[in-house]
């Protein structure tokens, strides 16, 4: 009986594979996201910082230089039992949102179909690199590779 207990326990182990690849409770927020990133583009320098890593709520700030400013408030929080990803535009009010369709591993999708553009907003992380792709449901959109920094950093002029 022990053996059959013992064998089908190390079976789910082997089942439920890397932990960093599995879902997530619903309502965690991605703490992975937190801190200081920088996409330094040759046409614009883009700055996001995410703050409140293992709380149920987190902030972000993304700012975009060119010849204009362009600044985006964020929040990721709980709302009807799952995450959602609040967007301020130039802090416009009232925010677009954008529920969460996956939370695994250290990526995260959110969508809102009724929204023009973007319509999904995807955040993963590799290593010291966090992307961020926005896009329509059809795929089509861009993608900014933020790496970390030093907090309030710049980029080279």
């Amino acid at each position: 009986m022990v053996g059959r207990v013992l064998a089908a326990a190390l079976m789910l182990c082997l089942a439920s594979g890397d932990a960093s690849a599995q879902a997530h409770d619903p309502l965690e927020t991605p703490g992975w996201m937190s801190g200081y990133w920088l996409d330094c583009d040759e046409a614009i320098a883009t700055s996001e910082s995410w703050m409140g890593a293992g709380r149920d709520t987190m902030l972000g700030v993304n700012l975009s230089v060119r010849r204009l400013t362009h600044y985006e408030f964020l929040r990721i929080s709980g709302a009807d039992g799952r995450l959602a990803l609040y967007a301020m535009p130039n802090g416009r009010a009232p925010p677009t949102i954008f529920t969460m369709v996956s939370h695994e591993g250290q990526r995260i999708v959110f969508e809102n179909a009724a929204h023009d553009f973007p319509q999904r907003l995807t955040y993963w992380r590799e290593g010291d690199v966090l992307h961020a792709r926005v896009e329509n449901l059809q795929g089509e959109g861009f993608t900014q590779s933020f790496h970390r920094a030093a907090h309030d950093a710049a980029c080279a002029g």
